[in-house]
This record gives structure tokens, C-alpha cells and sequence, in this order.
């Protein structure tokens, strides 16, 4: 079996296209994963083929990831608009870090929204590999009823339903098709000193010898031939599938492409796992593709297959398949993780390519049935297995459960795999931020704790100086206590209340960067005691902080935003209305075209990041944060929020 992905942005007729390649044979099998991934697999020109169509959706791009982890080779379907032509940067991006072969297809081709060479152009701003136009459109007018393959140099004209018939090359076109094919032999002749010399003798090549060319060239990865065609009308799909079966690398180079972004011993590498889901009353499916040869009782991984089963049917396979080659499903695979490379008795991880950018849409779970709390957390780390773009954890001073998403979509996705797989209905809300508090000059403070039961009693007398301390230097404790007023055994339980003190302040909220000084006390040899001291330096202390004009302390995240570099100059807007501070950005150097954007900004407004991103990229623009540091926050703002805090805890 060969094995190829469909790639591409949403609207850009993929599915269509998927559709339409799986109809060049009489009987095309089909299934739709219940999470994202659809297979076609159908015969053409003497081999079965598997297409993988990933969802066109940005927040699915994990999909395409892992898509291309078993895929020969892919076809990138993009728009006719130079406009549109940014919208296929991110998956540009995944296949050349991914190294896999890649045919443009330029869709709705019949639909006049611009030339064909200004959207090669546009494509080229994202593109290491030069991308080499393989057709162009015989036009009548403004309709495009046609094209030419240029290596060939054969007309053909479109018909509705029907495949394409040979046609003449009209003579209005014959200038446009030679400067056409000049330009694709120049590009092959960089890659072939036989075409090279051809062409400097100035002899016209023979058409199989170029095609000999091409199809080395690409299964080598050198260049990205472009196509043409309207999957909608069924016009360029047979030329499309023709271009795949010669030129399209066997399993065997991806097998080998595999085993050396994992650092391993292509012998070493059996399977790849590139999709995961799971089903009520059954578990955890794997799809998988094999590179050798597997039978069922195979010690594939650390805890080896499950159920063997054809990947679209749902059939238990035969012992002794699946073949090299063969894309198939392992049922109750709890144990194979997704994606992975599987080798015999032992699982390496996926390459780096394959990870997912960073989600940026954070949310509260809560189910509606309190029975389903337990429940919950378990089945989120179940599909998190499977989904590499969705992060689970706990929510900071609640606990409650907390999942990063690539988006609204995505959350959408998460929360339906709740409902239908594991019987959880939940609601979302949005996280509460991360506030801390300090002091903004030194207090003084004589506190005395004494207490008389029916036995021994308590006492303590401590004097402590509460200061502020520099920004990220935490909590100190120091004593200058001198002729044994506070005995040395209990110093360290002044430093433990003290330390206590610091979990909640006057505002509400935990405290940072505070030091606190014991300068002076009084003991008593029968009442005092451990215990004493530590309360009479936690009641101090919080008494000291309140007079000690406590600030409220916002968290500043340091952000990465990773965008296209026409996007670039609207950022420095954006991060202004969100009262960020910008630092700079610098090119992307592992991928064309792209920009690393970095900048300071509240944790309160990265949801509002977010989606402005989102807005100002046409959704393609993500960031990752992390933690800076504390910086203070005053006025109307500061008091909301010390007001909505007190009221929530109120309530609790």
C-alpha cells in the first residue's frame, strides 16, 4: 500500500479533492475517524493507495502533524487567490521541517481570482524548495477550460464529468507554454548536469528523460512541482494521481526518513503511530502504518499490538498482516502512544516536527454531576494520550480541572470526546488569574500571644520589623535578637509563622517579596513553647503587613508569538492596547517567511492576546508563554480586583 496526506487550509476544496481521487477507481473505500482524521483508500494504476485527509481547521493542525509521520508523500491544496496564499504558511512550514515529498495543488481553478504565477509567488514567500510550475490553464476568456503539461507538452481540454480529452496546443498559448517549460527545465537542471548540458547545447531534452528527472528530483525532496485543476469538476485529477504513482517515494524512504530524525537503525523500525481515539464499550484505538512486515503476536513496542483491524472496515485481520505498507488499526492499544515510532520490544518518540503549536486557550471543566469529578480526571488524561495539542493540569490555589486548547473548536472537540466517549457532561469557564500582593515600606510590630487553659498555658512576645524586599528575591527571615530574649530553639518557629503569614495577606492574596526581622521578645520558662512562637510570628506578621501599605502584584508573562512577516508591524498595536511592553522580533530561522515576536504581557490578557492574534493572522498566528515576574498594579483596576476576590471568597 502507498500512502499519501491530503493537506491544506480550510475552504480550499481538500475533502473534495480526497473525494474525487478516491472515485478514479470503481470502488473506494472509505471511513471518517470520530476525531478528525478521514481515510480513502482505492486502487489506481496497479497499486492500493491510502488517502490521510487532515481537518483544514488551524486548531486541528496536530492533525496534519501526524498525518505526515505516515505518509509517503503529500499534496498541499491551496487557493487560486495571491491573497489566500499565507493561509497554507503553517502547513508549508510542517512539511519541509517533516522532509516529506510535497505536489502543490493549486484548487478551483476555474474560478478567476488571479494569475497562476502570483500565486506560485506568493506560495514561494514560505517555501525553501523552489516551487516549479508543472501546468498552466488553457483559458477562453476569463474561464479556464484546459491546461498544457509543460514536460510533455500536451494539451488538454476539461470535460464536465469525463476525463480530460487531448486536444491541440492552441497557438495562442505556444509562447506562454515554451517560456513556461524553459523555466521548469532550468529549475530540473540544477539538480541534473546530463539536463544542464542539454540545455546549454540548446537541444530540447526528450519528454521521458525529463520525467525521469522529475520524478527522482522529488523523491529526493528537492523541489515542489505545482498542479492545477478543480477537484468540484472532477478536471486535473487524473493527471494529479499519475504524478503520485511515479514519483512519490515507496515506503521504504519513509521507513528511512523515520529512522534517521529518530537517531535509530532504519532495521530497528517496524510501525509509526499517527492517529488515536477512543470508543465507548471498546477503549483505545491506534492507527497505525506498518514499515515491515507485522503479524499479530508481534512484541511490537514496550507492551506490544492489540486487536489487529482493517483501519477503514473495522476487520480483524489475518494473521501474518499487515504488509509493508499497510495502514491499520490496533484495538485496546491503552498502552501504544500516539504518535510514536514502534520498533520490536521497544517505542522511541515521535520526531520534534511533530509537535503541535502551543495551545492558547485555557478553560475550567466543571461537570454537571459531582459523581463525575473523579471521572473527569481520568478520562481528560485518556484523550490527552491521543491529543498532543490538548494540556491538562490543575488550576492554581483551586484545583479544579484545567485544559489548554488550540481554540474554541478544539474545547469543542474535547468537550464532545466527554460526552459521547465517557458519559461527562461539563461546562467551561474561565480561569482565575494569578494574583500575589507585597508590602510597599517596613512596618513595626510587638505582638504578644498568651493564652491560659486549665494546664500549662502559651505564651509568647516577639517584636518583628516587616520590610519589602527586592522584585523576585521571596521571602528572608533574619533576628537580631541579642542576651536570649527568644531562646535559639524557638527562632526557627518565628521563621515557620512568619513563613505561614505569607500564605494570605491583607488583599487576600499570597505574599511575595517580604522579609520579616525579629528584633526583639520575651519567654516564659513554662508557657512557652514551639507552638507559641509560631502564632505570635504568624498574627504579627499579618498584622505588620497590613499596616505596612500592602500592593496588589499582576503576573507578566513573557510571550513568544510565532507569525507569518506580513502580520509583523500590526503586533506592536496590539500588544500596546493590552498595556504589554514589546521586545523585539527577529526572523524565524527554521522556517521562510516567518517571525519570532517577543514581548512582555499581563497573564490577565493573554485570552485577549489570543484571539486579536487570531484575528489579525487569518488564525494563524499562536504564541507560547511563561512566567516573567510580579509587577505592581494600582488604581480602580487594582481595587476591582481586590473586591471581586474577597466577594468569591465570601461566597466560598
Amino acid at each position: 500500500m502507498r500512502c499519501f496526506a491530503v493537506l491544506g487550509p480550510s475552504q480550499t476544496g481538500k475533502t473534495t479533492l480526497v473525494e474525487r481521487l478516491g472515485a478514479l477507481a470503481e470502488k473506494p473505500r472509505k471511513t471518517a475517524s470520530p476525531h478528525g482524521l478521514n481515510l480513502c483508500e482505492f486502487e489506481f494504476g496497479g497499486d492500493v493507495w491510502c488517502a490521510l485527509d487532515a481537518p483544514g481547521s488551524i486548531e486541528a493542525l496536530a492533525h496534519a502533524h501526524n498525518a505526515l509521520l505516515a505518509s509517503d508523500a503529500c499534496i498541499l491544496c491551496v487557493s487560486p487567490s495571491p491573497d489566500e496564499a499565507v493561509l497554507a504558511a503553517p502547513y508549508l512550514r510542517v512539511i519541509e521541517a517533516s522532509g516529506t515529498p510535497c505536489i502543490i495543488f493549486i484548487n478551483r481553478i476555474d474560478e478567476p481570482r488571479g494569475r497562476i504565477r502570483d500565486v506560485i509567488a506568493a506560495l514561494q514567500d514560505y517555501a525553501s524548495h523552489a516551487l516549479v510550475l508543472r501546468q498552466i490553464p488553457i483559458r477562453e476568456g476569463e474561464e479556464v477550460v484546459g491546461s498544457v503539461d509543460l514536460i510533455s507538452e500536451r494539451a488538454w481540454r476539461y470535460r464536465e464529468g469525463q476525463t480530460s480529452a487531448l486536444i491541440a496546443l492552441p497557438d495562442d498559448i505556444a509562447e506562454r507554454e515554451h517560456e513556461a517549460r524553459a523555466e521548469l527545465l532550468e529549475h530540473l537542471s540544477e539538480f541534473d548536469d546530463w539536463l544542464l548540458e542539454e540545455l546549454i547545447e540548446d537541444r530540447q531534452p526528450d519528454s521521458g528523460a525529463v520525467y525521469a528527472i522529475s520524478t527522482r528530483i522529488l523523491k529526493d525532496n528537492r523541489i515542489t512541482p505545482v498542479f492545477i485543476g478543480s477537484a468540484g469538476h472532477g478536471n486535473g485529477m487524473q493527471r494529479l494521481m499519475k504524478a503520485l504513482r511515479h514519483e512519490a517515494p515507496p515506503v521504504e524512504a519513509l521507513r528511512g526518513r523515520l529512522a534517521a530524525a529518530g537517531g535509530m537503525d532504519a532495521a530497528a523500525l517496524a510501525a509509526v503511530t499517527f492517529h488515536g481515539f477512543h470508543r465507548q464499550n471498546i477503549g483505545k484505538t491506534v492507527l497505525a502504518r506498518a514499515l515491515d512486515g507485522i503479524k499479530q503476536a508481534s512484541a511490537l513496542g514496550e507492551a506490544g499490538l492489540g486487536t489487529l483491524q482493517d483501519a477503514v472496515s473495522g476487520r480483524p485481520l489475518s494473521n501474518g498482516l499487515p504488509g509493508p505498507g499497510a495502514v491499520f488499526a490496533s484495538v485496546k492499544s491503552d498502552r501504544l502512544p500516539v504518535p510514536a515510532l514502534i520498533g520490536t520490544g521497544a517505542t522511541y518518540p515521535a520526531p520534534d516536527w511533530t509537535a503541535p503549536p502551543s495551545p492558547m486557550l485555557q478553560r475550567i471543566l466543571v461537570p454537571t454531576s459531582e459523581r463525575d469529578e473523579t471521572k473527569l480526571s481520568t478520562a481528560l488524561a485518556k484523550i490527552a494520550e491521543t491529543d498532543k495539542g490538548l494540556l491538562v493540569g490543575q488550576e492554581e490555589g483551586t484545583g479544579a480541572h484545567l485544559v489548554r486548547t488550540q481554540g474554541p473548536l478544539h474545547l469543542r472537540e474535547v468537550t464532545r470526546a466527554l460526552a459521547e466517549v465517557f458519559n461527562i457532561a461539563v461546562s467551561d469557564e474561565p480561569p482565575n488569574a494569578v494574583y500575589r500582593e507585597t508590602v510597599s515600606r517596613t512596618s513595626d510590630i510587638h505582638y504578644r500571644h498568651r493564652k491560659q487553659t486549665g494546664g500549662a498555658g502559651q505564651f509568647a512576645d516577639v517584636k518583628l520589623s516587616v520590610h519589602p524586599n527586592g522584585r523576585g528575591d521571596g521571602f528572608s527571615f533574619s533576628e537580631v535578637v541579642k542576651g536570649g530574649a527568644v531562646p535559639r530553639n524557638f527562632i526557627p518557629a518565628v521563621e515557620a509563622g512568619a513563613r505561614e503569614a505569607m500564605d494570605k495577606g491583607p488583599l487576600g492574596f499570597g505574599v511575595i517579596d517580604v522579609g520579616v526581622t525579629l528584633t526583639d521578645g520575651q519567654h516564659h520558662t513554662v508557657d512557652s513553647s514551639e507552638y507559641a512562637f509560631r502564632t505570635a510570628a504568624k498574627m504579627g506578621v499579618r498584622q505588620a503587613m497590613g499596616q505596612a501599605l500592602p500592593v496588589l502584584m499582576q503576573p507578566i508573562m513573557r510571550v513568544e508569538i510565532h507569525i507569518p512577516s506580513i502580520y509583523t508591524g500590526g503586533l506592536v498595536q496590539i500588544v500596546s492596547s493590552l498595556k504589554g511592553q514589546v521586545l523585539g522580533f527577529d526572523r524565524d530561522e527554521s522556517a521562510k517567511g516567518w517571525d519570532t515576536f517577543r514581548a512582555l504581557v499581563p497573564g490577565s490578557a493573554l485570552e485577549e492576546l489570543a484571539r486579536s492574534l487570531r484575528s489579525a493572522t487569518q488564525g494563524i498566528g499562536n504564541f507560547s508563554g511563561a512566567f516573567d515576574h510580579f509587577e505592581e498594579m494600582y488604581g480602580k483596576e487594582a481595587d476591582a480586583i481586590v473586591t471581586a476576590h474577597g466577594a468569591r471568597a465570601a461566597q466560598s
